[in-house]
């Protein structure tokens, strides 16, 4: 098969300033490249490194033994007549703030894994 004429035509050589371009051009070029790759080996780095030294997550303060499947269960006494307006639990406390019998409000905190009573507060205004 024959080929083009264009093909056997070697380019005209460019002028010395079109010349002068493409080599800054491709210095750029070269320079950014490796500028790329070095960031992309440090990022890389970082992710090994991250991953080799990973600490395991903190457990919770104090597991609670329980069997799986069966559900933890267990009695939080209150003062007589009190009720519960509202309840957090964070890790192994739980806050339960109630209205006493008196009306005044009070924030009591139990630990569940210890199964016991670690704080009452009173709430009071000024």
């Amino acid at each position: 098969m024959a080929r083009p004429a264009a093909d056997d035509e070697e380019t005209p050589p460019l002028d010395p300033g079109l010349e002068k371009v493409r080599r800054k051009l491709i210095r750029f070029m070269a320079v950014n490249l490796g500028l790329i790759f070095l960031a992309l080996m440090v990022v890389i780095a970082a992710l090994v490194y991250k991953s080799r030294t990973r600490t395991p997550a903190p457990s919770p303060v104090g597991e609670i033994p329980a069997p799986a499947g069966t559900p933890v269960s267990g009695d939080i006494v209150l003062p007589v007549g009190a009720k519960v307006l509202s309840q957090a639990l964070s890790e192994n406390r739980l806050s339960l703030e109630a209205e006493l019998a008196d009306g005044s409000r009070t924030i009591f905190v139990y630990d569940i894994a210890e199964r016991r009573m670690i704080g009452q507060f009173t709430i009071r205004n000024k």
